[in-house]
């Protein structure tokens, strides 16, 4: 009985050092590690939201941009930071990707982060050139089995967004449209729009107009619903090839061993800063859908990203280096 007193005042002991850290936390500057480029996708939210941080927090939201190897370099050197409730890591649909894609990384998602939220979601979509002959999903299906191997479509690196839901066209649709890889979405985009390249699976945002200029045509949204900016054009999975979704996601996390008790702190810090008005239109004009969530639904969702793209990715030989 004694020794079982003992352990209950011990834990009843970390459990009270641990709120009283979260209850005084923060006490300095925090800093968000972006894998990504200054200026990009990403910035576009994180810099906001940290912006909005710093203002509820009261100590200031310092981002940090650390661009390399399709955010493994970023990656790489947040996994490596102190779990002291300061450092903080910006991880996306990519850093899923990379654990299958590269043959060597110096990190693991499971085993040096702590998810704390989903921060947003975004799908893209399916286009053709006007050139190509085909006007629905099932269409450029057909037409890709009849020619193989003689559709390209635009990539913008491997292991980017375009790249991945190309080859999950490819896997599920059992055809083989190239890939023809630039530096870059923008690049990517204008090699589609110009018709070097017959095929592109685009962000939103960023390609919407081309379709509404007629210098794209579009077939099919990438989620697993409509998206209202391009109003009547069907999803993927629905007009010719069941079960493909490909959506971007964003997630924020934190080196393995952050204090619990921070971690529930920041997520319902973050959770707030979601739902200020001028927050969800700055989303909303990106193309970004608003998430949230706890961190055991952010650990789902890694999860199951994880399995999913290690899938495609064996099944289409895909490597990096």
């Amino acid at each position: 009985m004694r020794r079982s007193i003992k352990f209950a005042a011990a834990g009843l002991a970390l459990v009270l050092a641990g709120s009283v850290q979260a209850q005084t936390w923060p006490t300095k500057p925090m800093v968000f590690l972006n894998p990504f480029p200054a200026g990009g996708g990403t910035d576009t939210f994180a810099r906001p939201i940290a912006a909005r941080l710093g203002q509820t927090l009261g100590e200031q939201a310092i981002i940090e941009n650390q661009g390399g190897a399709g955010g493994t370099v970023g990656a790489t050197n947040a996994a490596r930071r102190a779990p002291d409730g300061y450092n903080w890591f910006f991880g996306a649909v990519h850093h899923t990707i990379a654990e299958s894609l590269y043959t060597r990384l110096s990190y693991s998602l499971e085993k040096d982060f702590e998810p704390i939220t989903i921060l947003s979601t975004t799908p893209s979509f399916l286009s053709v050139h006007p050139s190509v002959p085909a006007r629905s999903v099932r269409e450029l299906l057909s037409l890709a089995k009849s020619r193989p191997g003689a559709l390209n479509y635009a990539g913008a690196g491997v292991g980017t967004n375009p790249h991945i839901a190309g080859e999950l066209f490819n896997y599920l649709g059992k055809v083989n449209l190239q890939a023809v890889q630039f530096k870059g979405g923008g690049p990517a985009l204008i090699a589609a729009i110009s018709g070097e390249v017959g095929v592109a699976f685009s962000g939103i945002a960023g390609a919407v107009g081309f379709v509404q200029t007629g210098r794209l045509r579009a077939l099919g949204v990438s989620s697993l619903k409509p998206v209202a900016a391009l109003p009547g054009v069907p999803t993927i999975a629905e007009s010719g090839l069941p079960g493909y979704e490909f959506v971007a996601w964003f997630v924020l996390a934190a080196p393995k061993g952050t204090p619990r008790e921070i971690i529930l702190a920041l997520n319902d810090h973050f959770r707030k800063a979601m739902t200020f008005p001028d927050t969800i239109r700055r989303f909303e004009a990106e193309g970004l859908d608003v998430v949230g969530g706890t961190p055991e639904q952010a650990a789902a969702t890694m999860e199951s990203e994880l399995k999913k793209w290690a899938v495609v990715i064996r099944e289409r030989g895909m490597k990096a280096d």
